[in-house]
């Protein structure tokens, strides 16, 4: 069960680096598909215990790829400029 709420908080998390502009929005769908991935596999074997549910390894590759960007990219972020607005 443990899986299924990680998989929610990464749901969450790519949600919120696709709306942001600090972090590539590729990055944010890669990790909402990740925490799919991980909710699927929680909950896999008691909804569908004959079903193979292999793939669902796979899309941990997007928190491998965020993991990278906040080695490589994630220090050198800057923020992004305010918006006008119309007050």
């Amino acid at each position: 069960m443990s899986l299924i709420v990680f998989g929610i908080h990464l749901a969450f998390l790519g949600y919120l680096i696709y709306r942001s502009g600090y972090i590539p929005w590729i990055l944010g769908i890669a990790l909402f598909i990740a925490g799919l991935g991980w909710m699927i596999a929680g909950v896999g074997p008691y909804v569908l215990p004959n079903a193979k549910l292999d793939f669902t390894l796979i899309t941990a590759f997007g928190e491998v790829f965020f993991i990278l960007w906040l080695w490589i990219r994630g220090w050198k972020v800057q923020e992004p400029t305010a918006r006008s607005s119309d007050h």
